[in-house]
């Protein structure tokens, strides 16, 4: 006999519910966030067989974390739930009810429903691997914020800045020079043998004399508004940028001597990275959990939203874009690198663009999807990627 365990998740309070595989549900109860209320919890599992015991909680904020942790230590199988399969069960009904022991009957027919497996003991690994993943991200997008707001806040103190360094103004030299000059004033009056010395060590001897010869006369005739508090402000991003890419350095150091990633047959896949194994790894967590590769597609938001009605079938479909962003993202990344890198992957890609008349991100969708089989199969039976 299977034991469905679910449970809505509150900051404070949870209410769970207990389902067997007949659909005989015990009276739902709640129990506080905190050591009584988890071996409140634990209680009212005394009287199952552990090993049929299946704990299923929807994915709110991180407030399940501190159960998900408990109850793992002590060798219970445990479900993350889309909120979504509880959505579409709770229309379903006629009622369309919504309180917190409607939501955790919901959640025990989700788990029976989905026949999902749940993670294994040792799934802990996983999860700090998936808390890696998801720091990477937030700190990449924290890093791009300062950076998109250096070049507006230099476009007004030195507007002419960027088109002098070929545009880019996110290189070691830019970095260097703005922390010491930042106002084209301060270039104007520093010594021409100064600045050499500064561009050339920071260019790694790429810049030479010319180069601030013609920057010193170039900061003589700038446009820029001569603010402190822009300069000010400019230097502090760029401490900002470097700190974060410090941080992103430690974290791909830990994410690339995980045992998990490395020895995973994900590696095979040409072009994929470290980063893009780790974030699908742990993401999926169970293989099992999954049926086909299709159930993958669903959980990372790639499935297709199909439009029809009566004799209406709308002719464009779009991804749904609402499942794990976080898979999604290595997905479509991991699949524009296997393009580049496996030539099956590039022919499919160029019939999309050329002979079905894609867009370049609709056809990275299609090979996303294609990508996901492989990546089923490879996981399902661990073998080494094989598509030449």
């Amino acid at each position: 006999m299977h034991v469905y365990v679910g449970v809505d998740i509150a900051k404070e309070l949870h209410y769970a519910a207990i389902m067997d595989s007949d659909g005989v549900v015990s009276k739902p109860f709640s129990f506080e966030n905190n050591d009584k209320g988890f071996n409140l919890l634990l209680s009212h599992l005394t009287p199952y067989n552990k090993e049929s015991i299946l704990i299923g909680y929807e994915s709110t904020a991180h407030y399940q974390e501190n159960l998900a942790y408990f109850l793992k230590s002590l060798g219970y199988r445990t479900a993350e739930i889309n909120p979504l399969q509880t959505a579409a069960l709770r229309k379903a009904n006629i009622r369309n009810t919504k309180t917190d022991s409607v939501d955790a009957r919901l959640i025990c027919l989700a788990l029976m429903n989905h026949h999902i497996q749940g993670d294994q003991r040792d799934s802990a690994r996983l999860d700090d691997l998936y808390q890696l993943c998801k720091m990477r991200m937030d700190t990449m997008k924290k890093r791009t914020t300062c950076k998109i707001q250096l070049v507006a806040t230099m476009d007004r103190i030195f507007p002419e800045l960027a088109s002098f360094f070929d545009n880019n103004l996110h290189t070691n030299t830019i970095y260097r020079l703005i922390e010491s000059f930042p106002l084209p004033s301060q270039i104007k009056k520093t010594r021409i043998d100064i600045l050499t010395k500064l561009l050339h060590k920071a260019s790694k001897g790429h810049f030479k004399k010319e180069k601030a010869q013609k920057l010193k006369d170039l900061a003589d005739i700038s446009v820029g508004i001569p603010s402190d508090i822009f300069a000010f402000q400019a230097q502090q991003l760029v401490h900002q940028i470097e700190f974060y890419t410090d941080q992103i350095q430690a974290i791909e150091e830990r994410i690339n001597t995980n045992p998990d990633v490395m020895s995973s047959p994900l590696m095979t896949i040409p072009g994929i990275g470290t980063f893009c194994v780790a974030c699908i790894l742990s993401a999926i967590k169970n293989i099992n959990d999954f049926g086909a590769p299709c159930k993958i597609l669903a959980y990372a938001g790639l499935d297709p939203v199909i439009r029809q009605s009566g004799k209406f079938t709308a002719s464009h479909t779009r991804m749904s874009k609402r499942g794990n962003s976080l898979l999604r993202y290595a997905l479509v990344w991991s699949a524009g690198n296997v393009v580049k890198n496996n030539h099956t992957f590039a022919e499919y890609y160029r019939h999309k663009t050329e002979d079905q008349g894609k867009s370049h991100y609709q056809a990275l969708g299609h090979c996303a999807k294609k990508l996901v089989k492989s990546i089923y199969h490879m996981l399902k039976y661990n073998e080494s990627f094989n598509l030449d």
